[in-house]
């Protein structure tokens, strides 16, 4: 994977160096072409192991690896009223193998979703007018994994202050789902097909849509000190639990996940960043999130990124996060059979992470490896624990050509 990233990038680093260096025409006139802005190639390995999955009612493996690849490509022209015209094409895929969702059908070599590969791409259009100082943006988004297609389309528009040290802004996102309602192999109906390729028994497909709104104000306090407040208030609606997601109750008795057909989320941000001297960043963020579901959650965040050379730098972060459940969790077999709604997922239940790590970046002037349009390599690695026992490792790649 890694392999393959780095020789794309150099083939690139070489055709944009190149359309870089065109001659400019005779008459003097500027042409307002379409220009390569940024490339940018990250690669990520992820691992985890643990013992709550909720596929088999919050016991069993949550053993998942998933090797995502990204590719982002930045063009930009001018046109004749001077507006910049951004457009920003996404292309991410990741491949991924788990071994919980083996066991939504267990008397099978292989279940449907044992195995996945996602992709989703992106493209949007950004178009920035200095007169004004108002930029507009509009996105569309689309999403596929085996059991599960999405849709989504978004638009912004922000703000500047005359001395560029403000800027408001405003984005609204709806995103349309259809998930495939594979079931747990024991709890299908009659007549109620597994979902696999080779099944030609039908399922139920239902909906999942979301609408976010995005509030954001950033100001520049002083020279070493920026403030960025967000807050952005969601709301879902449709099948919102995950259909082979098995329940055990106090009685005995077994059944999938229900949950409630909306939910509405309200995170509220504050990122702040701080130069300290000309080496020295400190990037904090704290999140506040709370839902009508019951949840409430705290998010901290540090990295402090310092240069040892003017074109080396190391980033150590950790990121502190702890939640309440939602009201309709319970562990193991101990839910009550005759409330309505029921969870044994430990994402939404009640718990505590740690994730810590530490980045290292070269930017050298003449470019990585000496290609001048290589402008920089990173490598970030991550360890997380959760505290019901889950353990995972990242490891990421990224690759910037500007």
């Amino acid at each position: 994977m890694k392999k393959f990233t780095l020789t794309v990038a150099l083939l690139l680093a070489g055709l944009v160096s190149r359309a870089q260096t065109q001659p400019a025409t005779e008459t003097g006139y500027e042409a307002r072409q379409l220009k390569v802005e940024e490339i940018n190639f990250v690669s990520n390995y992820y691992h985890q192991e643990g013992n709550n999955s909720a596929v088999t009612g919050g016991i069993g493996t949550e053993k998942l690896t998933n090797y995502a690849n990204s590719f982002d490509l930045v063009l930009s022209k001018t046109d004749r009223f001077n507006r910049l015209h951004t457009f920003s094409i996404d292309a991410n895929i990741d491949y991924y193998t788990s071994a919980s969702s083996d066991k939504i059908d267990p008397l099978t070599i292989s279940s449907a979703s044992k195995s996945d590969i996602h992709f989703y791409p992106s493209l949007t259009w950004r178009v920035t007018d200095p007169s004004t100082r108002i930029s507009k943006s509009i996105g569309y988004s689309y999403s596929r994994e085996y059991d599960y297609r999405s849709h989504g389309f978004t638009a912004q528009i922000a703000k500047t202050s005359a001395d560029n040290n403000r800027e408001i802004s405003v984005r609204g996102s709806a995103f349309f789902d259809t998930w495939k309602a594979i079931l747990p192999s024991e709890l299908r109906p009659a007549n109620y097909g597994s979902g696999a390729e080779n099944d030609r028994v039908g399922v139920d497909y239902k909906p999942r849509n979301s609408f976010n709104l995005a509030l954001s104000l950033s100001q520049v306090v002083n020279k070493r000190l920026q403030l960025l407040v967000i807050l952005e208030p969601s709301l879902q609606q449709g099948l919102l639990s995950t259909p082979f997601h098995r329940i055990y109750f106090t009685d005995g008795s077994e059944r999938v996940e229900r949950l409630p057909g909306t939910r509405l989320k309200l995170p509220v941000g504050l990122r702040a960043n701080y130069f300290y001297g000309d080496r020295i960043i400190v990037r904090s963020f704290y999140r506040f999130y709370v839902d009508d579901w019951g949840m409430k959650a705290h998010t901290a965040n540090l990295e402090v990124p310092v240069k040892l050379t003017p074109f080396l730098s190391v980033s150590p972060f950790y990121r502190f996060h702890t939640q309440t459940a939602v009201s309709f969790f319970r562990p193991y077999g101990q839910h009550d059979p005759t409330l309505v709604y029921h969870t044994s997922d430990y994402d939404i239940g009640n718990i505590t992470t740690h994730f810590v790590g530490s980045g290292i970046r070269m930017a050298p002037p003449g470019g990585v490896f000496g290609i001048r349009a290589w402008n920089a390599l990173e490598l970030r690695y991550g360890h997380y624990v959760r505290s019901t026992g889950m353990v995972a490792n990242s490891l990421t790649l990224l690759v910037k050509v500007k």
